[in-house]
């Protein structure tokens, strides 16, 4: 009998966490619960939070086989092969299919009309992106090689289809910590951006009420993603999955004839990617690879990197309302990191604190659609130089 209770306990996943290193399993554990309930109760990005999460409970569960990664090296070749159900489901992630097919269905819920009106909103999105490049060479310099430091640095883009793409191609090894520090600075937005913003702007400057953007003609959003995807594909082909995925969404939403797949890309298809994209990442993130001092120190840089490109942002936005003469608020900035919304609901939130009748969500969301762009491009170049 005792024999046979003997038997039972070692064919369940208990007794893994009697093993040597079976505490990392527990750790893992509430990590996940953590995660589902700042998406359950809190509201932090549940729609990806949630899958990610699970993902995450289901492969440090000892025994459960939902995620096995296997290497084999034959002639001196090595190749990785997975299995299991989430391991079948990573291949998207691997093979590069889920991040373009989210941007699909992210430019086919995007309306560029804010930044085809003030094309100066631009150079505040390109602005933005100085976090990305200035932890690149933190990265470097604290030992990480090259490919490592560019899917790093890409996290301060808050763009968390592109560090997956990015980190699945340079570093898939880093993935399942590069992939939780962007979405999870991208749900910790309206947290971390307003104390920057305000240590930067004074409330004067938050005051600044900005002209109505001009009425943008439907010729012109037709032709902006074209035009878009042939300057930049052109310039950094590497750039093509996530600039042309983007643009095509978006021409299809802006030419107004096909509106079922404008409908199809940015709810059914968007939601479904959303959700094969959040069990994959969960996937990656078992205690026996993820609990290391290297993923500490990667959701630290990341921080870092999502801080100065809010910072440099909002610093560009100070230097064009000083050339401006106080038509710019400064804090628009701020919203040219990738997070759309997100970041141009902070700033708009931030300037009614100052001025109940002061409206900058438009304008914000010109700096917001080209940090999408801005880090898609940062993205390119990182691939074309490490890929």
């Amino acid at each position: 009998m005792w024999q046979a209770l003997l038997d039972f306990f070692e064919s369940t996943g208990f007794r893994f966490f009697f093993e040597p290193g079976g505490w990392k399993f527990l750790i893992m554990i509430l990590l996940s619960l953590t995660l589902l309930y700042l998406a359950v109760f809190k509201k932090f990005e549940p729609y990806l939070l949630i899958p990610i999460g699970f993902a995450m409970l289901l492969v440090n569960i000892p025994g459960t086989d939902m995620f096995v990664e296997t290497i084999k090296i034959v002639d001196g070749v090595e190749t990785t092969s997975y299995s299991g159900l989430l391991g079948y489901l990573y291949y998207g992630v691997k093979l590069g299919i889920y991040p373009p097919l989210i941007f699909l269905g992210i430019g086919a819920t995007t309306d560029f009309g804010p930044l085809i009106a003030n094309p100066k909103s631009m150079l505040l999105g390109a602005a933005a992106q100085v976090g990305i490049f200035l932890t690149f060479i933190g990265a470097i310099i604290l030992g990480f090689s090259g490919p490592e430091s560019a899917s790093i640095g890409i996290i301060g883009g808050a763009d968390g289809p592109t560090s997956i793409l990015l980190a699945s191609r340079l570093a898939p090894h880093l993935i399942g910590a590069i992939s939780l520090a962007a979405y999870s600075y991208m749900a910790l937005v309206p947290m971390i951006q307003p104390p920057i913003i305000k240590l930067l702007t004074t409330k004067k400057e938050r005051a600044i009420k900005m002209e109505q953007l001009r009425e943008v003609k439907q010729s012109e959003k037709v032709f902006f993603p074209v035009i878009v995807s042939v300057i930049c594909m052109t310039f950094i082909p590497s750039s093509a999955p996530i600039i042309g995925m983007l643009m095509l969404g978006n021409l299809i939403k802006e030419s107004q004839v096909v509106p079922n797949l404008t409908k199809t890309a940015g709810e059914s298809l968007l939601y479904i990617i959303t959700i094969l994209l959040g069990l994959s990442i969960g996937a990656t993130t078992m205690a026996t690879q993820f609990l290391e001092v290297q993923t500490l120190l990667i959701i630290t840089l990341g921080l870092f990197a999502f801080g100065i490109a809010t910072a440099s942002g909002v610093i560009a936005g100070k230097v064009m309302c000083v050339m401006t003469h106080g038509k710019v608020n400064p804090m628009i900035g701020a919203a040219g990191v990738s997070a759309v919304p997100m970041a141009a609901r902070v700033v708009h939130i931030e300037g009614q604190k100052v001025d109940p009748e002061n409206y900058l969500l438009m304008h914000a969301m010109g700096p917001n659609v080209a940090g999408v762009i801005g880090s898609a491009i940062a993205a390119g170049l990182f691939l074309m130089f490490f890929a």
